[in-house]
Order: structure tokens, then C-alpha cells, then sequence
């Protein structure tokens, strides 16, 4: 017998193991391996690791306060839960949601009918009240609270004339007719898109039926219409949901000025408390907004589209006129009227001093560092998703925009905790109100920037890579410089939004740090009109500007 030899053992036990693992072997590296992986994770159309780490940490970015703020309200403790339950979440749940629902239904009611008449019908002047009409869209809702009290307040104009205020501005009925007139036209809007791309050739098919005009309008247009009606039904819910500056200058109670007052009080765990439900609230808007979506489903099957027929209006004209005109006057002409009539005292008592343009000057520099932030970071993500489509460059595109849905107190918290905590050199900066306003607005920028990538042909970066380019090269040497009409037009919306946000920058502005938007709050709520008025003009003015671009979309 064989003497056993301890070499002929390891060569033996090297030979088996060689042999147990050959196929790693005969596939190469383990680098070559993990190329596979990475390929077969997105669906064999892999990015550069560096770009999905990059887009990966700026989706984290985003997120990150409001999973912050999730996070520390689960662990706030039970007796805090316990008292906030008992006390003051179920009065905060039936405001907030009783204040939402009628908003929304009132805005649904308003809009289709008026794009109905505007989109459809003979009514005189049609294509400038597709105009006219969107003017409230840009005009902040505190700006319009503000012109109401100068109005209908204790110490309005009307109380001036008559004596005594025929009605109380500071009511239930008071903030739903603020918020209704300015948050109709995301229905309107909308719904008038849809009017538009409507072709002619069912309601041919009904007339030859013996259909009526308003039949006709139940059976074949509401179809149509039902997914624009449920995406401008959500919008609304969704701002009504955070809006802030007409519930706290109306004297309303919310979650959004409980959340505020709580972290006034500095008791910022209550706050996160209070945000939770809102969180749920908004999550549950949106997964029944989805489910609808889902179960409707329509398509315009032809070919050969006609555009529908105008409908004559014939003796309803004059009342269809008047009921358009009405919504004008009161959602834009009567608020811009009141703030032109204070702001001529204002410029006569001076208000246009040195004071007023140390806000309109802050107000656009932290407003323009967030912009330049935003279209920085937009590129990757905008990348990720147009050129390397995937549930992963999906999901990094939802939580980039966690904060665009979320109330600006939820993200202020959620900021604060996180720079309060880790990064506190940073904390009391006017950089804080440009973080808040970057993840507030981001999407904006996003979505820009993805419809106008989807304009840019995949074979230039097909080309760019053939020459050596990784994917990172091919997105800053060659896609941004056709990519940059639409950053420009993202960054535009970014940054009036950031000149109009006040709940975030009230929360997170340094000491001494005013905005336009925070010193029309402070004059407002002590009454100081002339001082309100000429900020909350400029405010106006300057969101009107990028009107025409936002229309273009539609």
C-alpha cells in the first residue's frame, strides 16, 4: 500500500477545489462577474456605476428629511402619541380634511365648467380667457388671503363703506372661497388640455344616434375626461393638503399650522407627531389617485383626428359670459385691484426703502442658489431615467420627488433636525432656506429636463460612446449643451416658487434674514397694508412672468 504523502493530499485537495469551482474559472474574473450582475440589474442596458451612484445619492438627498422626520415621530413615545391623539389630532384630521374635500369638489365643479365654456364653446374672447383664466395658478394663495382681509376684513374696505363687515373673511366659508380661487385652475388647466386633443369623430358617432348636446356630454366627453379631472383633483387636494399662508393668516387650524406653532414653541417632537398623519393623508391622496388611473383607461383608436366641433352657446351666451367673467373678477382682477390700490400708499409713505430691497435682494439670492442647485442636480437623474429605464432608475426618480408633495413645514422639520444634529455649522444659514426650497421644488426642474432629453436622439450618445466615452462624459460633454432650454425653463418655475414658498422660510431663515414672502406675512398679520401690499405685488408680477411658459406645456 501507498505511504500517504502530505504534498500529494494538498496537490489532490488543489485539484478538487480547481475542479469544484471551474465554472467561475471558465467565466472569467470576478470582476467580469460582477459586470454580468450589474448588466442583468438593469435589463442588460447598464449606466456607468458612477452615474447611478451620483443620481442613487441625490435621490437619497431628497428624501432623506422627510424619512427623517417618519423616522423620529415613530419614536416620539407612546404618552406623547397618546396625548396629541386625545386631543388635538382628530380636531386637526376633520379641519384639514373637511377644508380639502370641499376645496377639491368646488375646484371640480369650477374648472370643468369653465373649461367647458372657454375650450368648447362660442363664448366671446375664448382664447383670452385661456389666458386670463390660469393668472390665479401664479398668484400665491397668502397673496390673495392678504387682499380678501384688506377687502372683507374687520378693517377692510367694505367694513369702511358699510359700517360693519357683511361677512367674517376669518371662517370656514372665508378660507374654502380663498383657496377655491386659486386653486381652480389646476382642474381647469387641465381639463382644457384634454378638451383640446378630444376628437370629433365620437361625438359625430353620437349626434347620428339622436344624442343631445348634454347626453352626449355624460356618455361621450366625461370619459374623456375623467383621467384630466382626477389628475387636477389631485394637484388640488395635494395643495390644499400643504397650503399654509391662508390657514394661518385666516385663522384656520390645520395640520400645517399646528405642525408651525408646535415648532414655534420649540416642541419640535409634537411637530413630527402632528406630521405624521399628514404624511398618511398625502400618501393615501396619491395611491387613490393611482388606483384610478389604473382602473380608466381611454384611447383615441383613429388615425384620422378632427377637432371637435365649436358649441353654440346661442341664448345661454349671456349668462355663460357673465359666470366667466364673475371667477375673473373675483379670483384676479378685484385681489390685484386691492393690492395696486395699497400699494400707491404705499410708494407714498416711502415703503420702496433701503429695507425693501434688502428682502427682494435676499429673496433672490437664496431663490437663485437653490435654481442653480436644482439644474446641477437634475442632470444625472434626468439621465438616469430617460437613457437607462429600469425600476431602479424609476425608483431613484419617485424619491427625488418625495418633496414636492409634502407640506414646506414637513421638509423645514425634517431639515432642521438633520443640520441641527450632523451638519450644525451649517445650521442658521440662509443655505438651510435654499436646501428646503431645492427639495421642495426639484421635480420641477425634473420634469423639464426629461421632456426635453426625450426631444434628444439616444443615437448622439450612442456615437459618444463608440468613441471611448463613458456615460458620465457623454451626459456633461455632450447632452447638456442641448439639454439646457429646458433646465432653463425647469430652473425658471424653481426659482418663482422659491420667491413665493413662506412656511419653509419662515421656519429656517437666519435671524435678521427677511424674504418678499416673509415680510408680507409680518405686515399682514399686524394689519400694516400699505408695507403688504407692494411686496406682495412684486411677488405677483414677477410669477406672472413665466405664465406663457407654463401654458405652453399644455
Amino acid at each position: 500500500m501507498r505511504r500517504y504523502d502530505y504534498h500529494d493530499g494538498a496537490a489532490n485537495m488543489q485539484y478538487n477545489l480547481k475542479y469544484k469551482i471551474s465554472p467561475l474559472y471558465n467565466r472569467g474574473t470576478w470582476s467580469s462577474i460582477i459586470k454580468r450582475l450589474w448588466g442583468r440589474l438593469w435589463g442588460g442596458n447598464a449606466p456607468d456605476p458612477y452615474l447611478a451612484l451620483l443620481a442613487s445619492a441625490i435621490g437619497l438627498l431628497m428624501a432623506v428629511p422627510v424619512l427623517y422626520v417618519i423616522w423620529r415621530s415613530l419614536f416620539a413615545g407612546a404618552e406623547r402619541w397618546t396625548r396629541l391623539l386625545d386631543t388635538r389630532i382628530p380636531a386637526l384630521m376633520q379641519n384639514t380634511l373637511s377644508i380639502t374635500v370641499a376645496t377639491t369638489l368646488l375646484s371640480i365643479v369650477l374648472g370643468v365648467s369653465l373649461a367647458w365654456l372657454v375650450y368648447r364653446c362660442d363664448l366671446p374672447g375664448r382664447h383670452l380667457w385661456q389666458w386670463v383664466l390660469a393668472i390665479p395658478l401664479v398668484i400665491p394663495p397668502y397673496v390673495g388671503a392678504v387682499a380678501y382681509i384688506m377687502l372683507l376684513g374687520p378693517t377692510g374696505w367694505v367694513r369702511d363703506l358699510l359700517g360693519a363687515a357683511p361677512v367674517d373673511i376669518y371662517s370656514f366659508g372665508g378660507v374654502l372661497f380663498v383657496l377655491l380661487m386659486f386653486k381652480f385652475p389646476y382642474v381647469f388647466l387641465i381639463c382644457g388640455a384634454a378638451l383640446k386633443r378630444m376628437n370629433s369623430s365620437y361625438e359625430d358617432t353620437a349626434r347620428s344616434v339622436g344624442m343631445g348636446t348634454w347626453e352626449m356630454f355624460w356618455k361621450v366627453n366625461f370619459p374623456f375626461l375623467r383621467l384630466a379631472i382626477g389628475a387636477g383633483a389631485i394637484l388640488t387636494s395635494l395643495c390644499v393638503l400643504s397650503e399654509f399662508g391662508v390657514i394661518a393668516l385666516m385663522r384656520y387650524n390645520t395640520f400645517t399650522s399646528a405642525i408651525y406653532y408646535q415648532m414655534e414653541s420649540y416642541d419640535n417632537i409634537s411637530a413630527t407627531v402632528l406630521s405624521f398623519p399628514l404624511i398618511a393623508l398625502t400618501l393615501l391622496f396619491l395611491w387613490l389617485e393611482f388606483l384610478s388611473r389604473k382602473k380608466q383607461k381611454f384611447y383615441q383608436t383613429t388615425n384620422n383626428f378632427r377637432k371637435t366641433e365649436t358649441i353654440k352657446l346661442g341664448r345661454w351666451k349671456p349668462l355663460a359670459f357673465f359666470w366667466v367673467g364673475s371667477v375673473f373678477l373675483l379670483s384676479v382682477l378685484l385681489p390685484l385691484s386691492v393690492l395696486v390700490y395699497w400699494s400707491v400708499f404705499g410708494l407714498a409713505g416711502g415703503a420702496l426703502d433701503s429695507s425693501f430691497w434688502g428682502y427682494a435682494l435676499n429673496s433672490i439670492k437664496v431663490a437663485g442658489l437653490a435654481t442653480l442647485m436644482s439644474m446641477l442636480l437634475a442632470l444625472p437623474v434626468v439621465y438616469l431615467k430617460s437613457r437607462y429605464p429600469s425600476l431602479l432608475s424609476a425608483v431613484i426618480s419617485k424619491i427625488s420627488s418625495s418633496g414636492y408633495a409634502l407640506p414646506g413645514v414637513i421638509v423645514a422639520l425634517g431639515i432642521i433636525f438633520l443640520f441641527n444634529q450632523y451638519i450644525p455649522w451649517l445650521y442658521n444659514t440662509f443655505f438651510l432656506v435654499a436646501v428646503a426650497y431645492l427639495v421642495r421644488f426639484f421635480p420641477q426642474t425634473l420634469q423639464y429636463g426629461e421632456a426635453s432629453l426625450n426631444l434628444i436622439s439616444p443615437r448622439i450618445d450612442e456615437a459618444a460612446r463608440s468613441l471611448g466615452y463613458p456615460s458620465r462624459k457623454v451626459l456633461f460633454r455632450v447632452i447638456i449643451p442641448l439639454l439646457r432650454p429646458g433646465l432653463l425653463a425647469g430652473g425658471a418655475l424653481v426659482f418663482v416658487s422659491s420667491l413665493k414658498e413662506l412656511p419653509a422660510t419662515l421656519l429656517l431663515r437666519p435671524p435678521g434674514f427677511d424674504t418678499l414672502a416673509v415680510r408680507v406675512w409680518v405686515e399682514a398679520s399686524e394689519a400694516v397694508y400699505h408695507l403688504a401690499a407692494p411686496a406682495a405685488l412684486l411677488i405677483v408680477l414677477v410669477s406672472i412672468l413665466p405664465l406663457k411658459l407654463m401654458l405652453s406645456k399644455y
